[in-house]
């Protein structure tokens, strides 16, 4: 029979092989209530159970679908007695996955829109456009075109010797972009963020693409997440079994 087995101890040695970290993350661990407090021998060592050998599994598993910083947060709290706080803390996470989904359709709905609007019937002049050109073009006023280069949605350069902002033909297609969508009442964050994948990927189909690959990635987030609130909640069974 083995020390372990007469005595139901283990090792923070042991802790720490079975999880590929450090001792010393296991110390911190217990520091920062990722795991439960521990006792201590009379001569200083901690002592460490199953119950922590239970509490690291659940924390990487946690870590996996929510990430330390969140996971530190639910589990300190757990071990506190605070259940509420954790499980605020554990329904925060989720909330972000579903505004992040949320987000990712608004904007490919308002992707979607400008790929699908025909282009404006005036032909976009050759070269560099001064402001007053691109506001007729677009169909605002200047002061509008103003308004959204504060917001950092247009980046029309200076002329030199003059001062003037110009617009190519790049710009002039954001401003256009951004009249749409504003005329469709898009906010500026998503507005920001179709003309980020404008300018990034080049193509529609590529934008396409990247919103896509964000979805499927946030499909796997949410696995993982539903996953390790699983394993926190067959965690907090053992604990309190009634």
């Amino acid at each position: 029979m083995t020390g372990r087995e007469r005595t139901g101890r283990l090792r923070a040695v042991d802790l720490a092989a079975a999880a590929g970290i450090s001792v010393q993350q296991v110390r911190n661990y217990v520091d920062l209530g990722v795991l439960p407090p521990v006792e201590r021998t009379p001569s200083g060592y901690r002592i460490f159970t199953e119950a922590h050998a239970r509490a690291l599994v659940v924390a990487r598993a946690m870590a996996d679908g929510h990430g330390w910083a969140r996971t530190r947060e639910v589990m300190a709290a757990v071990h506190a007695g605070d259940l509420p706080a954790a499980l605020a803390s554990l329904d925060g996470g989720h909330a972000e996955l579903d505004r992040e989904r949320a987000e990712i359709r608004r904007v490919l709905g308002a992707f979607e829109t400008v790929v699908t609007s025909p282009r404006p019937p005036v032909a976009a002049p050759r070269g560099a456009v001064r402001v007053g050109a691109v506001a007729d073009l677009v169909g605002v006023r200047t002061s509008q075109l103003r308004s959204w280069e504060a917001h950092g949605l247009l980046r029309p350069v200076r002329e030199r010797g003059t001062g003037y902002r110009v617009y190519d033909e790049a710009e002039l297609r954001a401003a256009q972009v951004v009249a749409l969508l504003r005329r469709g009442a898009y906010p500026f964050d998503i507005i920001t963020a179709v003309l980020d994948e404008m300018r990034t990927t080049g193509s529609p189909q590529r934008v396409r693409a990247e919103l896509a690959r964000r979805e499927q990635e946030l499909y796997r987030r949410s696995l993982r997440r539903l996953a390790a609130s699983a394993a926190l909640h067959d965690y907090l069974r053992q604990l309190d079994p009634a």
